[in-house]
């Protein structure tokens, strides 16, 4: 797997790239935003994942990462010290696909890398597989365009993430019922692991504020969540 790492700190770059690399990955490592920049060329598929330290001397990492997703469509991990959720938010809604906050275990980094990058392909080959009648939800002014992974709320297209995308669509196609934390993440991140749920809550979050219905989704507590239909 191919990886660019940005990280202004050399140090901090050798010990990761050192870890990565035994795990198989091929490490290129950005120290600004500019070097960041320069080796995603619009449209290019050179990297599997971008993991992106906010803290750059050259540029606000938000800002790398929304020309970053201008550019390409590279999954891109945010590394962030920022632990309160609006920070998170604010991340997934430049285009950032998931995050982790420092201090982070590598195991956690690890499994974040392979979660986002096993979830785009498989977003990918499904892509090239539909594309065959008009399969859409629709939800009160809600429309949810299955094939083209297209949301739009009174006609209006609504920016969402990957991960945003396929979170709204699992609800929506049983509005009413509740999914619990556990099937969503099996069925969205793709694993058991317990500490995807404190992606799931930011998620919501920004779907939430992204759709400008915060009532759209339920939180049923101790239990996980449910779509509640608008009325049409």
């Amino acid at each position: 797997m191919r990886l660019l790492l940005v990280e202004d700190d050399n140090h901090v770059a050798a010990a990761l790239s050192a870890v990565l690399a035994r795990h198989g990955f091929s490490v290129t490592h950005a120290r600004s935003g500019e070097e960041a920049l320069k080796a995603l060329v619009p449209d290019s598929d050179a990297y599997d994942v971008v993991l992106l330290d906010l803290g750059l001397p050259d540029q606000d990492g938000y800002e790398v990462c929304g020309k970053i997703r201008k550019r390409t469509g590279t999954p891109v991990i945010m590394v962030t010290a920022r632990s309160d959720v609006r920070s998170r938010i604010h991340g997934l809604n430049l285009g950032a696909d998931d995050y982790v906050v420092k201090p982070y275990d590598t195991g956690e980094l690890l499994a974040r890398i392979h979660a986002v990058s096993r979830r785009t392909h498989h977003d990918e080959s499904q892509a090239d597989g539909d594309g065959d009648g008009d399969s859409a939800l629709r939800l009160g002014p809600v429309r949810i365009e299955l094939p083209t992974r297209q949301v739009s709320v009174d006609g209006t297209v609504v920016q969402l993430t990957r991960k945003e995308f396929d979170l709204l669509a699992l609800l929506a196609q049983r509005p009413g019922v509740v999914f619990r934390r556990e099937q969503i993440i099996s069925e969205v991140w793709r694993t058991s692991w317990e500490g995807t749920g404190r992606t799931l809550e930011v998620h919501v979050a920004s779907l939430r504020a992204k759709l400008r219905m915060p009532a759209l989704i339920e939180t049923v507590r101790g239990v996980g969540y449910r779509l509640v239909a608008p009325a049409a």
